[in-house]
Parts: structure tokens; sequence; C-alpha cells
């Protein structure tokens, strides 16, 4: 079976976009559109790999990646965290709460594509 990707993130135009950029290079791609339960669709799908977006209905992706990492079953799953606002402040908040990589938006298919495949091959 071919990698997973779980993407939380609740523009459409994005998880469009990110979905056909990675299926296009064999990612099998979900898509979860709130914050709410997030961690339980990740608990659900148990993908590969999450591209989790900061600002999401219901609770912020700083706040699920927290739980994400305080789980023995997620601590150690790869977060690509993206976020419209770029400030150091974000950047910083991301890796202290466990990013494993960080990219702002607006960004390009192939930064997507190199970061999801250098997380996964790593």
């Amino acid at each position: 079976m071919g990698k997973s990707v779980l993407v939380i993130e609740d523009e459409p135009n994005i998880i469009e976009a990110i979905s056909f950029i990675l299926s296009r290079d064999g990612w099998h791609v979900a898509s979860h559109s709130n914050g709410v339960d997030a961690v339980a669709a990740i608990h659900a799908r148990r993908p590969d790999l999450v591209i989790l977006d900061v600002m999401l209905p219901g609770r912020s992706g700083y706040d699920i990646l927290r739980d994400l990492r305080a789980d023995q079953q997620t601590d150690s799953l790869p977060v690509l965290m993206l976020t419209a606002r770029g400030q150091t402040s974000d950047r910083a908040l991301a890796e202290e709460v466990g990013a494993s990589r960080f990219m702002t938006k607006p960004f390009s298919n192939s930064e997507v594509l190199a970061a999801v495949n250098a997380m996964i091959c790593t």
C-alpha cells in the first residue's frame, strides 16, 4: 500500500491543491476540515503523515499538535504545519509544540512535495 497523508485544513482550494499534488506523486490523501475532532480523525485513519493548518474552526493546530505529541501512538507522527502567518513567533511556537516542518501560505507545489517526501524518508 502507498503512503497516506491526512490534510487537516478548512480551505477547500488548499485541500484540493495539496490533494492533487500528492496523489499525483502516489500518496493516498484524505482530508478533515475542523479542529474539534481532528485528533480522533488522525487516530481513526492512522496516516503516515499529517499536514495541519494552524487556524482551524473549533481548535487551533497548535493545540491539536500538543495532543498528538502527548500521545504515545502519535508522538513521532510527522506533522507539516501550514499557516497564513509566517512571523518568527509562529514558527517558534510550531517548533516548541513539536512540528516536524513549518510552511507559510502561499506555498509552491514543489515546496509541499519536497517537504512531505523529506519528512517520510527521514
